[in-house]
């Protein structure tokens, strides 16, 4: 690749250098622009070299191709056109390119042992003779095999990366491209480059239409049209969306692919007409039609059909006097039931499918520990679960039994990448009681449906105030809205609840009402803190989290406190807020920076995308713990269990010292601060604030304007998510 130089520079004539690197200066992850310093035999200073330098490491013997330039600011050096590695000369050298982290399980020390051993033939033991790399100390023939496949690992990387970066693809997908397609990886791309968009997480159609046009892919071609349909779909999945219509489906891929409606449309039949989109009518516009991905069609059409299966069943008799283990419940606990707990007991014991739906302080978990202790009393087998691995110890400790997450309830199989309990092998249970449900997206619905064995019972338990699951769907709106669920309201807040003004003003907030704003200085669980210029929100958010509510509420500031703000860009936004806190809270410590993410030992991170693998869910929250340069590993601790990120995947990491509200689903925390600003406009929704103040179990701190918390409240505007559930569960015939 020639790169363009400036005329300024006076470019000598092209040229080859070669000299050993001594340090990597700087380096764009974007666009891989280095700046890099080579020591070169028969030159007593280090020389500067810029230029794309692909994945090069301190120690590597580099044979350059290009040209002298004069910096006006950096002076002389050399710009690269090209080029290539060259086997490290001196034992020196062979020690540092090999301890620089190229290949996993070698350090400095190592290294050492290894040149000591080998000396020049080090690289060649390594590639041709690893069984000899046991007789180094430290080395079995365990280690020997992983060192190999590490080598062969990193040097077929390398050739992905130089093929991605010749046509304009950052370094930083070529990990993931590498462990998507393994050594094939180049000619897969040339085949398909629009698979990427689809088979690698973090490579949309953008990237991969980029790299097809770069392989003289035409603009017309019939595989572009299709794999932007289905890029548009996948990223309405992503914003909630089951179906999109087919109208408005074309038009954003016209304006996407810069062509013609006709072209489009005719690539949706195809893909129709291929199964990989189902296409149906919406029955209250003729003229629409809706278009789903096939596996979203499946699961909501498994949900609608399950529903109705569970419906038909009969449960299996047991008996019981409702009135009598009413009355036992409540001596046992010291307590009297409201109306509305009595109904939703009595419901829930019988009930084939039951929803139960109230905000905070309504007795959601009285309730749900008296279904347990009265059905356990009766021998009956209950299973409990909730999304996420916080939802479910909450659960767990509210009623005195076993919860776990839906995931490991299911038995998720990383092997074959599905669930273990499905229909051939359903729970073993007579009742299942979920958690948590405005969580739960339309697909992992299914999967807990399909796994509810025909005889069992189902309650549902949630909050349908709040803002929707992350995934697609909105399954308990749905299901309520369908009126072919019997559902059970509660809308009382006890007494013990109504001395809480996050309680409180949590129902003033979904009622349209304004929150009741206690003075700073009282002993409430509530504060409003009028700051009106963002820079001033910023300065007092800090102040806040690292120092004031520590000092006088003794909450530690990384464990205890979390800050939930509406957006993720701007000065209020999680990625500022982020790099703001950790400066705080977190300013030293180890640090790795791998794809545009650096995190340090003490870190709060949250992974953001589901991974099957390790185990850990979009929404985890964690501290990292360790990072093993040799190993190229970091390990962080999510729920008490340790996990082991490669450094290939910490583009699933995200700090987390601020998260977006949409993020914090299902998660309480002991305290919650909330920064409002009108900066945040198109964000400022009544559900998005409800829905933070009811993550707050003992503080929730506002902090900026008064009239963007007067547009909150008033704001009762929901942002529309295109499903068809509640409609599939009134067509009786299941059609």
């Amino acid at each position: 690749m020639t790169l363009p130089l400036d005329s300024s520079r006076s470019p000598d004539a092209p040229t080859t250098l070669e000299g050993v690197l001594e340090r990597v200066v700087f380096a764009n992850e974007e666009n891989a622009w280095s700046v890099v310093r080579l020591a070169v035999p028969g030159r007593s200073d280090l020389v500067t070299a810029v230029g794309n330098l692909l994945g090069v490491q301190p120690g590597e013997n580099l044979r350059l191709f290009g040209s002298w330039v004069n910096d006006p600011r950096h002076g002389r050096q050399f710009r690269v056109t090209s080029y290539a590695t060259v086997t490290p000369a001196t034992a020196a050298g062979m020690e540092k390119y090999l301890g620089s982290g190229l290949i996993r399980g070698i350090g400095k020390v190592m290294a050492q042992r290894l040149v000591a051993t080998f000396g020049l033939e080090t690289l060649d033991v390594i590639e041709n003779h690893p069984d000899r790399l046991t007789e180094v100390e430290g080395i079995g023939p365990k280690r020997s095999g992983e060192i190999r496949r590490a080598w062969t690992e990193q040097r077929e990387i390398k050739d992905v990366m130089i093929f991605l970066q010749s046509h304009g693809v950052s370094t930083q997908y070529a990990i993931r491209i590498y462990k998507a397609y393994g050594p094939q990886a180049g000619q897969i791309v040339r085949d398909n480059p629009y698979r990427l968009s689809v088979d690698v997480y973090g490579i949309g159609f953008k990237i991969a239409d980029k790299i097809a046009a770069a392989l003289g892919v035409p603009k017309d071609a019939p595989q572009r049209m299709e794999a932007a349909a289905l890029h548009l779909l996948d990223r309405g999945a992503d914003r909630g969306h089951l179906y999109l219509p087919w109208q408005a489906l074309v038009k954003e891929a016209e304006e996407l692919l810069e062509a013609k409606g006709a072209a489009v449309e005719e690539g949706l039949r195809r893909l129709a007409a291929t199964g990989q989109v189902v296409v149906e009518p919406v029955a209250d516009d003729p003229a629409e039609r809706a278009v789903f991905l096939k596996a979203l069609h499946a699961a909501e059409s498994g949900v609608a059909d399950r529903v109705r299966a569970l419906l038909l069943q009969p449960s299996l008799p047991f008996e019981i006097d409702v009135d009598r283990a009413l009355d036992w419940f409540e001596k046992g606990e010291r307590l009297e039931l409201a109306r509305e707990q009595k109904q939703a007991i009595r419901a829930g014991l019988t009930r084939k499918l039951l929803v139960i739906t109230g905000g905070p302080g309504t007795g959601k978990t009285t309730l749900v520990r008296g279904l347990v202790k009265i059905l356990v009393k009766k021998g009956q087998r209950i299973e409990l679960a909730a999304p996420t691995g916080r939802a479910a110890k909450r659960l767990s400790e509210a009623t005195g039994a076993e919860a776990l997450t839906l995931h490991r309830l299911l038995e998720w199989n990383p092997h074959s990448r599905g669930f273990e309990r499905n229909r051939d092998r359903p729970l073993s249970c007579d009742l299942l009681i979920v958690d948590e449900v405005s969580m739960l997206d339309t697909v992992l619905a299914y999967h807990v449906l399909r796994a509810v064995p025909d005889h069992g019972r189902v309650v549902l338990v949630g909050d349908v105030d709040q803002l929707p699951s992350v995934g697609p769907g909105k399954v308990l709106a749905d299901l309520i809205r369908s009126d072919e669920v019997e559902v059970v309201r509660l809308t009382e807040i006890f007494r013990q609840a109504e001395r809480s003004l996050i309680v409180v003003n949590a129902h003033r907030v979904n009622q349209g009402v304004m929150p009741i704003l206690e003075a700073v200085d009282s002993d409430g669980d509530f504060f409003f803190i009028e700051r009106r210029e963002p820079e001033e929100v910023l300065q007092t958010l800090g102040e806040l989290v690292s120092r004031r509510i520590p000092a006088r509420f003794g909450f530690d500031p990384v464990e205890h406190i979390q800050v939930l703000t509406p957006m993720n860009r701007g000065l209020l936004g999680t990625e500022n807020l982020n790099a703001v806190l950790r400066d705080l809270l977190n300013p030293g410590g180890a640090m790795v920076t791998r794809g545009g993410q650096s995190l340090r030992v003490g870190d709060k991170v949250m992974q953001v995308r589901n991974n099957y693998d390790l185990e850990v869910f979009n929404g985890d929250i964690g501290r990292v713990t360790g990072i093993d340069e040799e190993e190229q590993v970091v390990r962080v601790t999510v729920d008490g269990r340790e996990v082991a990120y490669d450094f290939g995947t910490l583009d699933e990491l995200r700090l987390a010292y601020a998260c977006s509200i949409h993020k914090s689903q299902g998660s309480e925390y002991p305290c919650v601060v909330i920064p409002l600003h009108t900066q945040h406009f198109v964000m400022l929704q009544r559900n998005l604030l409800y829905t933070a103040l009811t993550r707050a179990k003992r503080l929730a701190i506002l902090v900026g304007e008064h009239r963007a918390l007067a547009t909150a409240v008033n704001n009762r505007r929901v942002r529309p998510r295109f499903s068809r559930l509640a409609e599939r569960l009134r067509e009786k015939d299941g059609g």
